[in-house]
């Protein structure tokens, strides 16, 4: 009896072994690729043209699940799809999981790799908030001046004109004071279809029911998800509400990507590592 005791144990053990590879496995895959469309009024003056923008959030550099040598195979990855215009969603800087972890800007240095006719446009996360709990995060100039210095434009709690596209990027809501109105005055001030590029998705419900399009990260489309039932935990006040995809409301529209690192532990299941390319169309 001692002896059967001693295997099931020992199979229990090989088997959740296992089990954890698998997951690592899925958390280290390259990203698949989700697509869709949405319909945005244009400004009159620019060409009634489609474009496509590409977005990537939640890149999380820290081992043993992410390394600079795979974001830059998701770098030329995104390049590959010849975006018009590419978006960085926040959490740049990764968690402390057993590998290797990074400071601010080398977090931030694969980037420097991205190429799009428009540009590239970021946000900040929670995991990017200089906090006394985490230092290795950078302060507001700081972080201007780095993303500056490869080329990417910062926005916080502002707008940029991008081709027929007027782009809002929202401070972090989890550890930060939004100016929600003062973006939205800044979007419409440099005119354009509107773009809300924020981390999470607790922008979307405070946004007016006008045509517009919310981009967020931060849930990792919840990043161990269970058969039939998805997402189980989401760090959101609504929950699981707005856990992964598109959502409708109204005239607006929100897609919640899955992002390509991970949080806690470097483990996926069932939310594969996922970046986004957008159709934007004319009215």
């Amino acid at each position: 009896m001692r002896r059967k005791v001693l295997w099931l144990l020992l199979a229990l053990i090989l088997l959740s072994a296992v089990f954890a590879l698998w997951l690592l496995h899925n958390a280290r895959a390259m990203p698949i690729v989700q697509r869709a469309e949405i319909v945005l009024p244009f400004p009159a003056d620019v060409p009634a043209r489609p474009l496509t923008v590409a977005l990537l959030t939640d890149t999380h550099l820290s081992g043993p699940d992410n390394s600079p040598e795979r974001m830059g195979r998701i770098v030329a990855q995104i390049n590959g799809l010849k975006p018009n215009l590419i978006l960085l969603g926040g959490d740049y800087i990764g968690d402390d999981k057993g590998g290797a972890t990074y400071d601010a800007r080398a977090s931030i240095a694969p980037f420097a790799g991205l190429r799009a006719p428009m540009g590239v446009v970021a946000v900040l996360g929670n995991h990017d908030s200089r906090s006394k709990l985490n230092r290795r995060a950078l302060n507001g100039p700081d972080w201007q001046a780095a993303f500056a210095r490869i080329g990417i434009t910062l926005l916080q709690d502002g707008a940029v004109r991008r081709g027929p596209l007027a782009i809002g990027g929202l401070k972090d809501i989890y550890t930060r004071k939004i100016d929600m109105a003062g973006t939205l005055t800044a979007m419409a001030q440099v005119g354009g279809a509107p773009v809300i590029l924020s981390h999470g998705p607790d922008v979307f419900p405070l946004l007016p029911d006008k045509a517009s399009l919310t981009l967020v990260g931060h849930t990792h489309c919840g990043q161990v998800a269970m058969p039939f039932i998805g997402a189980i935990y989401v760090p959101s006040k609504y929950g699981t509400r707005y856990a992964c995809g598109l959502y409708r409301d109204g005239d607006k529209a929100m897609i919640v990507a899955g992002g390509v690192g991970t949080s806690g532990l470097p483990f996926r299941m069932l939310a594969p590592p996922t970046i986004w390319l957008i159709t934007i169309r004319p009215r």
